[in-house]
């Protein structure tokens, strides 16, 4: 009985903290109707009235992020590229767990093993592999697949923060009232984090791209989401670097945090489908781990954002203020 209430807790309180990262300020435009005498109905007004002022906003928010990755990858030609769309580390395509026969046939091919490392949490490996002299990205990934069928293998893909949130908002360090009081393990894998912003709270911070953990807004304002617990891990996955938020490093933290035995593990992070990534996220399920991740802000129609859309994942939209669904959230 214990057990399912206190994986009952988690839950709630994983929703609550992803909930959190799309929440936006109320609307505040008003539409000048007439006032006809008619049956009472439904508030379709002032539905119509809370949704206007989103509607304005949300094709600039949905294109933003797309447009930061391209700025990202102009100003970075040599180490990124744009494939399909998404942005990704050039020339590199990432293992999961190869055999030692299908490396040998890589090298045969021409690619050279840039970077092995045991994921111990997850009882499994990780490789990245460079492209062949003279080879695209895109054709490097295909002949692999094709070398080792059986194999798991994908670009190494940057993931972009959730959305955008205001210095302004209630993200400002607060007093403590003595800290958390709730013993779970919480992960975040984001930004790094200003511990400063969060009295009384145990924060054990690792890089995963570049040397250090590097505080920024983002990460820091979403773990001050997390009132009342008294340990968080946060895995700084940008760190300042170039290829910050690749599918490498959010899986280097995900095992980081599967090591630590973190019960519930926030990604405020989204991007493409990566068969990679999807087999460590399976491999967090598996071992029991709840994650919760943001599903993104490009709009209802746009195509499902990862890793939130993974099987198992609980994906969690935002809402305004009289608790509607925002026009630019995704849905799934």
């Amino acid at each position: 009985m214990m057990r399912v209430m206190e994986s009952s807790r988690l839950r709630r309180l994983a929703a609550v903290l992803a909930l959190g990262l799309a929440a936006t300020a109320p609307a505040s435009a008003q539409l000048p109707l007439p006032q006809p005498q008619l049956p009472t109905l439904p508030d379709v007004v002032g539905q119509a009235r809370d949704t206007l002022p989103e509607v304005t906003r949300a094709a600039p928010l949905n294109d933003l992020r797309k447009l930061r990755l391209r700025d990202l990858v102009r100003a970075n030609p040599r180490t990124l590229e744009i494939e399909r769309g998404q942005a990704i580390v050039r020339h590199e395509v990432v293992a999961v767990a190869p055999t030692e026969e299908a490396l040998a046939a890589a090298r045969r091919a021409g690619y050279t093993l840039s970077a092995r490392e045991r994921l111990n949490g997850l009882d499994t490996s990780i490789v990245t592999l460079s492209a062949p002299q003279g080879v695209s990205t895109r054709r490097a990934l295909a002949r692999l697949r094709e070398l080792d069928p059986a194999g798991i293998y994908d670009f190494n893909h940057l993931y972009s923060e959730s959305g955008p949130i205001s210095g302004s908002g209630p993200f400002a360090p607060k007093e403590s009232a003595g800290g958390g009081s709730n013993g779970a393990r919480i992960g975040l894998i984001d930004s790094g984090v200003d511990a400063r912003a969060l009295p009384g709270v145990r924060v054990e911070q690792r890089a995963f791209a570049g040397a250090d953990a590097t505080p920024a807004l983002h990460g820091t304002a979403v773990a001050s989401l997390m009132d009342g617990i008294a340990h968080i891990y946060a895995a700084d996955v940008y760190g300042g670097a170039t290829t910050g938020g690749s599918a490498t490093a959010i899986a280097r933290a995900f095992a980081w945090m599967a090591q630590e035995r973190v019960g519930v593990v926030n990604v405020s992070l989204v991007g493409p489908p990566n068969q990679a990534l999807q087999a460590i996220v399976a491999g967090m399920i598996a071992r029991g781990i709840l994650i919760v991740a943001a599903v993104g802000n490009d709009g209802p129609a746009a195509p499902p954002l990862y890793p939130a859309s993974y099987p198992g994942v609980v994906g969690v939209t935002g809402v305004n203020a009289r608790e509607r669904v925002l026009v630019e959230a995704a849905r799934g």
